[in-house]
């Protein structure tokens, strides 16, 4: 089955790790417009949420919109490759420009198991717990993951390699 993007959340932080802003937007599903009940249960939203929201070639829009507010140099990071993935096809099914996602991408979970020599890959509730933090929100939400994701971006700024 063919996914599609159903929420974009980021937070922008300065060169520091101080943070300078927030995105959290839902998006409309086209090819599969009802949400399955795995996506229900795993997510927490709605079909009544995505339904009142923007498509994805709208909100993609407003988070370039929204990046472009602060200084041109940034990275996209995330706790695997799935949601470059996901970005990508979303990008390629809706005929958007995708090549300067590859070009700033980082993803933390690869390079976090990699400072630590871990052979097997955990989840970043599971590394939030090992290091001594809080996993808090809801799991698999985009703006809670973002947030949760910073703790460990700023616990290891100086070692992760752009």
């Amino acid at each position: 089955m063919t996914q599609e993007t159903i929420e974009i959340g980021a937070i922008a932080l300065d060169e520091y790790g101080d943070e300078i802003g927030r995105f959290q937007s839902l998006v409309r599903p086209v090819i599969h417009k009802n949400l399955s009940g795995y996506c229900l249960d795993l997510t927490s939203i709605s079909q009544e949420e995505v339904n009142r929201s923007l498509t994805f070639p709208n909100v993609f829009e407003e988070f370039i919109d929204w990046i472009d507010e602060f200084d041109k140099n940034y990275i996209l990071c995330s706790w695997g490759d799935f949601d470059r993935f996901q970005l990508v096809a979303d990008c390629k099914y809706h005929d958007l420009d995708y090549e300067w996602i590859n070009e700033c991408y980082i993803d933390l979970k690869n390079q976090y198991h990699k400072i630590h020599r871990l052979r097997r890959n955990h989840g970043l509730k599971y590394v939030l717990e090992k290091e001594g933090f809080e996993f808090e929100g809801d799991q698999h939400r985009a703006l809670t993951d973002a947030e949760n994701l910073t703790v460990i971006f700023k616990a290891y700024i100086d070692e992760w390699i752009y």
